[in-house]
């Protein structure tokens, strides 16, 4: 027998060799979403979670289920490794075994600049909106803030069967008759990352992070009097639907947002009961059975849920929209016009405008020393300020100009601590001419390329380059406003081309709404200041403003299905300014296009009327899945339903019922190639009536003459209210260069009302 102390040495060395090799194992896994085909349950089991067990245990002794998904998808999530997966999912039964993704946050004056500032007097809806309910998938809550005030407000509304969920740092009596919900999903998050750092996150609804906080009270805050960050922005705070009901799903966290809590969130949302769903975050675009918002959304759309979703930040470049399902209403960012102008003045007289949330004290009036971060860092020719980069020998007491990439604010930082006195952060070509405003903590001033080019230039040819920046301000009635944000996601749609997106923009530029009091307005932890409200940009901030706005015409509307809602945005959006020019890019200067704007800029008041929609129904988008070529396993996976495509249909794209057109064409090549070959597409549409009777003439306009386009029949008269009528548009287009764009647009018209839709031709 052998001793009892060699004995216990080797029991230990066994139980550390376990769970070493539980950690290696660990570090192999990932987080999958597995779609399970509910129908097909073997007769051996009476519940469904006894079969998701039995199939999981098959590959896996250790692995257990994160979440059960009941309404998006029928399936759950749970921790593999790669080899895992692939056996579970050549299990019967399973439809899909989808690896986790990870999504990013697309991080007043906008009821004014919305023509919603005298509320009730010219949107009598705001009072009805008190019945509809906004979720809002993001990073939590701060229950505090007076934006969540329910004075006034009825009972909750019967039809809402969520929850206000407890923990550390959220109580029961955190949520109110305005804030009738909040929950938090942090299993996927927690798989992947480990345990939550409680004394650095609350694992509970709140917002730690402030984006969450943002979203929600754009889209439905109570209205706040003498709202500010730093006297910046300075009057009533309100959200576009003030009377409505908001609920939280906190499913992103300070290192992100994973799939596995998205779908969650988006499960219990639809129910609890929501009308709304407003999603700030987005990933890469994937093919609609691959994406898990996508298919959410499509659950949540079949149960009268209109998902509102961010376009992205990933601008100007082309093709690289995020959310793009049809289904989806995919929203782009635009500017106010409003400003925060803080100048710079050079040694030698000449005076630039740059933009900027500082407002403590300045430099003062005599002009002080200038240098450029590339001559004054002790990494080889960096530029960027980055941390611990700077020679404080040669930066003590002047201005320097910092090249932008990532946070401006943590620049100023890094400047401060090498003893600068003032930063310039210059646009690179990258972000051209658009500016975001930042709550910097030195004088600052954000400039765009051209401006920060001549700085450069300066201080390169001057032997003793002198500045000052001046005091930040705010300023109103800046034009041209609307302009397509710089950062804006572009089209053409990177999934299926035939669908336009972004469907529309919104104001996401410099917003000012509710904020997270754990969190600082730069997000920045060495910021240590504190704000109840912030002002913040991103697409992440346009989609609450569309989120709100549909939830007003839900109240005024309540039989419309959300396509007729995002129908009404988009049609009635405009695309030029009051002077008929058209709007533009703020990139370059230059007019925009659908592929930056989508149907235009919404319109909250001409929304409300529309005249006419374009209304999608169920078997509308499975008519669409078919002629995407998608196989019964595929449309499954997106929809939750058994369906196979009718082998004697001819399944079209160009029959979808999109408010929006795009047209790919082939471009010719060969001996017969060349302008004088032509090709001809016929594009059907179905319009419904949701006004008065009347009578509407169609028009069309284009930029084009190598695209002719007719319509039959040129004029549409409707008798009933939901009457529908359909129309025919022919193409006949000429062969272009490969990559060339044209755009035209098509409207109908009955002299009171304008249904407007954008056309995109594409030669490929």
């Amino acid at each position: 027998m052998k001793p009892l102390k060699l004995k216990l040495l080797e029991i230990s060395l066994f139980f550390v060799i376990l769970c070493f090799t539980h950690v290696i194992a660990e570090q192999y896994r990932k987080t999958y979403i597995i779609h399970m085909d509910k129908t097909n349950i073997p007769e051996s089991f009476t519940d469904h979670l006894q079969w998701y067990d039995s199939l999981l245990k098959s590959v896996s002794d250790s692995a257990s289920m994160l979440y059960i998904y009941s309404n998006v998808i029928h399936g759950y999530s749970t921790r593999l490794t790669a080899e895992e997966a692939e056996a579970l999912e050549e299990q019967q039964g399973i439809l899909s075994v989808i690896p986790e993704l990870r999504y990013e946050l697309l991080t007043t004056r906008t009821p004014e600049f919305l023509g919603l500032g005298k509320g009730s007097a010219v949107f009598p809806t705001f009072e009805l909106a008190s019945g509809v309910i906004v979720g809002v998938l993001d990073t939590g809550v701060w229950p505090e803030l007076e934006s969540f005030n329910d004075e006034g407000l009825g009972p909750v509304p019967e039809k809402w069967k969520g929850e206000c969920e407890v923990g550390k740092t959220f109580k029961l009596s955190s949520c109110n008759k305005k804030l009738i919900g909040a929950r938090y999903f942090s299993k996927g998050y927690e798989g992947a990352g480990g345990p939550i750092n409680e004394t650095a996150e609350s694992k509970s609804p709140r917002d730690d992070d402030g984006h969450g906080t943002h979203t929600s009270t754009t889209a439905a805050g109570s209205a706040v009097s003498d709202a500010s960050l730093f006297g910046f922005a300075s009057g009533t705070a309100r959200g576009m639907a003030t009377k409505a009901r908001v609920a939280i799903y906190k499913v992103c966290w300070l290192r992100g947002c994973v799939g596995s809590d998205i779908l969650a969130g988006m499960d219990k949302a639809v129910q609890d009961g929501v009308d709304i769903m407003s999603l700030s975050l987005g990933g890469r675009a994937l093919e609609y059975y691959n994406d898990i918002i996508a298919i959410g959304a499509f659950s949540a759309m079949t149960h009268g849920i209109l998902v509102s979703c961010s376009a992205g930040n990933s601008g100007p470049y082309p093709s690289n929209l995020a959310n793009v399902a049809p289904w989806i209403t995919t929203v782009g960012a635009g500017t106010l016009d409003r400003d925060f102008p803080v100048s710079v003045t050079l040694g030698d007289g000449d005076k630039y405008s740059g933009v900027s949330l500082y407002n403590g004290k300045t430099i003062s009036n005599s002009m002080v020393p200038i240098v450029y971060a590339a001559n004054v860092s002790s990494s080889s020719n960096d530029s960027f300020c980055f941390p611990e980069t700077l020679i404080p020998a040669k930066v003590v007491g002047k201005i320097v100009v910092c090249d932008r990439r990532g946070s401006g604010a943590r620049k100023g930082f890094v400047v401060k601590e090498a003893g600068g006195v003032g930063m310039i952060l210059a646009n690179t070509k990258f972000f051209g001419e658009g500016l975001t405003a930042e709550a910097h903590i030195l004088p600052s001033s954000a400039v765009g390329e051209k401006t920060g080019g001549a700085i450069k230039k300066y201080i390169s040819t001057e032997a003793n380059p002198m500045a000052t920046i001046g005091h930040g301000s705010t300023e109103l009635g800046v034009q041209p406003s609307p302009v397509v944000a710089a950062f804006s996601s572009r089209g053409p749609n990177p999934i299926t081309m035939e669908v336009l997106k972004p469907d529309i923009i919104a104001p996401g530029v410099n917003i000012l709404a509710g904020w997270s009091g754990a969190s600082a307005p730069t997000e920045l932890e060495e910021d240590k200041r504190r704000v109840k409200f912030n002002i913040i940009s991103g697409t992440s901030m346009s989609c609450p403003h569309v989120s709100g706005i549909a939830a007003l015409l839900k109240a005024a509307h309540p039989e419309w299905s959300p396509a007729a809602i995002r129908s009404a945005l988009m049609t009635t959006a405009y695309s030029a300014y009051k002077n008929g020019k058209p709007i533009q890019d703020e990139a370059t200067g230059q007019p925009a296009t659908p592929f930056d704007y989508g149907a235009g800029h919404v319109d909250p008041v001409e929304a409300l009327d529309p005249g006419l929609v374009y209304d999608t129904t169920v078997d509308d988008y499975l008519d669409f899945l078919c002629a995407l070529g998608y196989t019964s396993n595929q449309i499954k996976r997106v929809t939750n339903r058994d369906f196979t495509c009718d082998s004697s249909k001819n399944y079209s794209l160009a029959d979808f019922n999109y408010p929006s057109i795009s047209v790919p064409l082939q471009s010719a090549s060969g001996k017969k190639g060349g302008a004088s070959v032509t090709s001809t597409l016929k594009y059907s549409r179905t319009l419904t009536n949701v006004g008065s009777p009347g009578t509407y003439k169609v028009s069309v306009v284009s930029q084009t003459k190598a695209v002719k386009i007719s319509v039959e029949p040129a004029s549409l008269s409707f008798s009933k209210k939901y009457e529908k009528k359909s129309f025919t548009v022919t193409f006949t287009a000429s062969s272009m260069q490969s990559g060339t764009a044209s755009f035209a647009s098509l409207v109908w018209s009955d002299e009171k009302h304008t249904v407007s839709s954008p056309i995109a031709f594409t030669w490929t």
